[in-house]
């Protein structure tokens, strides 16, 4: 393997020192822990020394990597593809239609993510072999206990009777890891407690009663203005009442929690990340291993219960040296034995201008990777008929049935108008906003 080319795919200058442990501890063969922060790059971590292990000359799946959410599969997916090996990479998950994943394993990736439920349902039903899988991957494994997956992970983990190599991560220390991971002898790297991933993350608390902390969180988004925010509850019922009140004050935004549909919770995190909606309302779901970019505030509508689940949400900003800022919403019976007496109080006692919508617009257009579509062949329509220059044309991504671009909001309906009767690889194909 040669590290530079993947760099630069990646667009990374360097490995950071996590990832140069990892990749130093795991050269041998050897079982290896890796316990660090979200946002700390434990992605590539994991995938360069799966990358060592992979050989060409093999036609089977030889690297099983299980992780808690489907995101967190898409989004492995989509950085081992980003890195341009050559080899094969897919995704199983709940939600995705089982047929095109068992017509995707007919021809065996070389690299197989998935949920543990869905890699169950697969091995039992032998829609692929198992017996060339050499790696194995726990990714986000704490995760995947919280989330009740510890069966079907242990049945998986069982029936790979060829795994050479195990590689388990982690964002918090566990009291001990199950033995039914198999781990042996294995090696720790440990950045849990590193000063250089401490973010630069300012805390503030907002006062206000149990009746008025809706109207509360509303004068707060409104003071923040157009920033990216992501705003945190502890149930799905909060995060729906939040957004009705939004809607009420044509606010734009999204929501993201479990009870959604897939392709629903996929959209939501897709406009997030593309800058088309600038405040996003969800549950602990979002906050760790999803692909969403660097966020400028996060507000705790509701605390968590616990100290570990304020980390991890406050770790969806100041992330890799960056700065942010998390406010707390508090009503004066609320106590929370893991914050300080010390935190910064935020007044809201101005008069503020509703935020202004974001200055991009998602389309949806209805062909993907299926219809052999690709980024370059949208680039094209958008530019040589949709009448718009490159720096109207923002963050594209392209699913299996379809594919969604960020345009300039301005353009947007002229954009959809100029493409109407338009065809892509010689498919006509139907564009229109992403709701």
């Amino acid at each position: 393997m040669t590290l530079q080319p993947i760099l630069d795919n990646l667009k990374i200058a360097a490995l950071n020192e996590m990832q140069e442990q990892t990749l130093k501890a795991t050269k041998n063969g050897d079982d290896v822990v890796v316990l660090a922060p979200t946002g700390s790059g434990k992605t590539l971590a994991f995938l360069l020394p799966v990358l060592n292990n992979l050989k060409p000359n093999i036609k089977g799946v030889q690297c099983l990597i299980l992780v808690p959410s489907r995101e967190l599969a898409l989004q492995i997916e989509q950085v081992f593809k980003q890195m341009g090996t050559g080899f094969k990479v897919n995704c199983c998950y709940g939600g995705h239609p089982i047929k095109t994943e068992r017509n995707n394993l007919e021809q065996p990736p070389a690299v197989l993510i998935g949920t543990p439920g869905r890699i169950a349902y697969h091995l039992r039903h032998e829609n692929f072999d198992e017996s060339f899988a050499t790696t194995l991957v726990l990714d986000e494994f704490d995760k995947a206990l919280e989330f009740g997956f510890q069966e079907d992970m242990s049945y998986i983990i069982r029936a790979l009777l060829s795994v050479k190599q195990r590689i388990l991560t982690s964002a918090t220390q566990m009291p001990e890891i199950p033995d039914f991971t198999g781990l042996k002898n294995q090696k720790e790297i440990n950045f849990l407690q590193d000063i250089k991933v401490a973010p630069d993350l300012k805390l503030k608390k907002v006062h206000t009663t149990a009746e008025d902390k809706l109207s509360t969180l509303f004068k707060l988004i409104c003071k923040i203005g157009s920033k990216t925010t992501l705003i945190f509850c502890n149930h799905r019922e909060t995060v729906d009442r939040i957004s009705d009140l939004l809607i009420d004050q044509d606010l734009a935004h999204d929501i993201f929690h479990g009870g959604m549909e897939q392709d629903e919770r996929e959209r939501a995190l897709l406009k997030f990340r593309n800058g088309s909606i600038k405040i996003l309302i969800t549950t602990d779901l979002a906050a760790r291993g999803l692909d969403i970019p660097e966020v400028e505030y996060i507000i705790h509508y509701q605390l968590p219960y616990t100290e570990d689940a304020f980390l991890h949400r406050n770790g969806r900003t100041a992330r890799m040296n960056a700065k942010g800022t998390a406010y707390l919403i508090l009503a004066d019976e609320e106590k929370y034995p893991f914050l300080k007496e010390n935190i910064e109080v935020e007044e809201l006692q101005g008069k503020y201008q509703l935020p202004k919508d974001s200055e991009w617009q998602t389309l949806y257009i209805s062909a993907g990777k299926k219809d052999k579509v690709n980024k370059i062949d949208i680039v094209g329509l958008l530019l040589k008929k949709g009448g718009l220059q490159k720096e109207d044309v923002g963050l594209i991504e392209v699913k299996d049935q379809a594919s969604y671009v960020a345009v300039k909001r301005k353009l947007a309906s002229q954009v959809i108008k100029a493409l109407a009767n338009e065809k892509i690889k010689n498919k006509k194909v139907k564009i229109e906003t992403a709701m």
